[in-house]
């Protein structure tokens, strides 16, 4: 055990001098990308493409909300085949809530995806901007570092570029 530590602090004596002059910059991909004027036409469209799926899911909800308050409201002074009825309903209406919200969302986050996919080739582009720009060796992403100099975050150096 002694001997495995003996030759891992040796190792990283040797290697110390290489990441000293490793030269680093961080980067918060996420907030470069939806921050950009792209992502932000992008979001508008989002909201106009699904602005009727959005209101139906909500007239689902409050369909299914109203129903629930008036069981738990009258559902004592009904009899057992009215509030089986009424109960029936509710579940009918939660069921198309699920459905057109699973169906909403699972729609949104393929658009969402393909924003990804499509701007990657940009965003990568740009990476290699500021890659050479600042003379660095490395970019790491902002959610792998634990504290970063802030002339070393180049998130906004990035969206710059996104912009152009």
């Amino acid at each position: 055990m002694f001997r495995t530590a003996l030759i891992f602090a040796a190792a990283m004596a040797m290697a110390l001098p290489a990441v000293a002059d490793t030269r680093i910059g961080v980067v918060d991909l996420r907030q470069a990308l939806f921050s950009s004027d792209d992502a932000k036409t992008f979001s508008e469209s989002l909201q106009k493409d699904f602005m009727g799926d959005e209101e139906k899911v909500r007239e689902a909800q409050d369909a299914a909300r109203k129903l629930k308050e008036r069981l738990e409201k009258d559902g004592a002074m009904m009899n057992e085949s009215e509030r089986n009825k009424l109960a029936g309903e509710f579940q009918e209406k939660v069921k198309e809530f699920n459905f057109l919200k699973q169906r909403l969302d699972s729609t949104v986050n393929q658009r969402k995806q393909a924003f990804l996919e499509e701007a990657r080739p940009e965003v990568d582009a740009a990476v290699k901007e500021l890659l050479e720009e600042n003379d660095l060796d490395l970019i790491l992403p902002s959610e792998a570092v634990v504290y970063v100099k802030p002339e070393m975050n180049l998130t906004s150096q990035l969206l710059d570029k996104l912009n152009r």
